[in-house]
């Protein structure tokens, strides 16, 4: 089971966390909705290639991905979404879609909006579409040791 690899990386590196079990939901923003979380502290992960290698754009549940401010920060010559089928089996044992955002685990960087490092808590699929996990930022930020770029945009907006 996905959730109980990431609860015993959690455990051995003694973050203090909460699992939230909710109906089925595909959507970051459904998810949200689901467990009464602002999406502001949803995180999710989106797959991305950067000049043709696979990282991980991890963003509030309340925005997107803007790719060519994603772009520049990175210098990147190209970058394009990652379709399912090129990432799917990246993630061992996580439901399509449902990955955590410790893409650090997996082999491969990490780069977080700022606009996610402004709550102190965040959560995060734990490898289903039926169960989050809550922690602290800081904690989530001293184990996937992302870098944090200025790349996502309000939804609406």
């Amino acid at each position: 089971m996905p959730v109980q690899r990431l609860k015993s990386f959690l455990d051995e590196q003694g973050v203090r966390y909460v699992t939230i079990q909710h109906s089925r939901a595909y959507t970051a923003q459904e998810v949200a909705a689901s467990v009464h979380i602002p999406g502001q502290e949803i995180a999710k992960a989106v797959m991305i290639k950067r000049n043709g290698i696979m990282f991980m754009a991890v963003v509030p549940a309340s925005h997107q991905v803007d790719f060519e401010r994603l772009r520049e920060a990175t210098e990147a010559q190209t970058l394009e979404l990652a379709t399912e089928a090129e990432f799917k089996d990246l993630f061992p044992n996580c439901e399509t879609g449902a990955m955590p955002p410790f893409g650090n685990l997996y082999g491969m960087d990490v780069f977080v909006s700022e606009a996610l490092t402004q709550d102190e808590y965040i959560a995060f699929n734990a490898g289903t579409h039926t169960e989050l996990i809550r922690l602290m930022y800081a904690d989530f930020e001293r184990l996937a040791r992302p870098t944090v770029l200025s790349f996502a945009r309000p939804e609406h907006a």
